[in-house]
């Protein structure tokens, strides 16, 4: 990405909220990160956040875990938006599972490390050592939350 431009360029996808979409997302994502000219460590930091906020989406936000469209029960979306700018990236999921951001919010910074030996529960604990700011909100259409991450790069002199 041309350095001196400080403009984003931008990822919308709007999906269905199942884990085959997930892994569909994070190929289309790789190859606009490469096409911007992320860094390779950095489009692996955009593609686990991706991930995590998607797959949370799914299993929470309205999807039931689903891991094909053809096993949801109803028409559910999950949206992902990514702006990428030479200064760092800003990226969106929103879901359609209701929810309460104030219920939320606590589990996206966690005061103590999560239990090791648990299978789940260490997302939003990795997702914020990953990021500058990973925050959450009810989303614009009220049917359920977007989370947002935020990260930023170390300016080259």
């Amino acid at each position: 990405m041309d350095e001196s431009s400080d403009r984003p360029h931008e990822l919308s996808l709007d999906l269905p909220a199942a884990h085959s979409a997930e892994r569909m997302a994070r190929t289309v994502l790789r190859q606009f990160a490469r096409r911007e000219g992320v860094a390779k460590a950095e489009i692996e930091t955009l593609e686990f956040v991706a991930s995590e906020l998607l797959a949370n989406a799914v299993d929470h936000g309205g999807g039931g875990r689903a891991m094909e469209e053809s096993d949801l029960t109803r028409r559910v979306r999950m949206k992902l938006f990514v702006a990428v700018t030479a200064g760092g990236w800003r990226m969106q999921v929103s879901d359609e599972g209701g929810g309460d951001p104030q219920d939320v919010a606590p589990l996206l910074h966690p005061s103590d490390m999560p239990d090791l030996e648990d299978e789940r529960g260490r997302g939003f604990f990795l997702l914020a050592q990953m990021v500058d700011s990973l925050d959450v909100a009810r989303s614009d259409d009220g049917l359920g939350l977007v989370f947002t991450a935020v990260k930023m790069y170390e300016r080259r002199a």
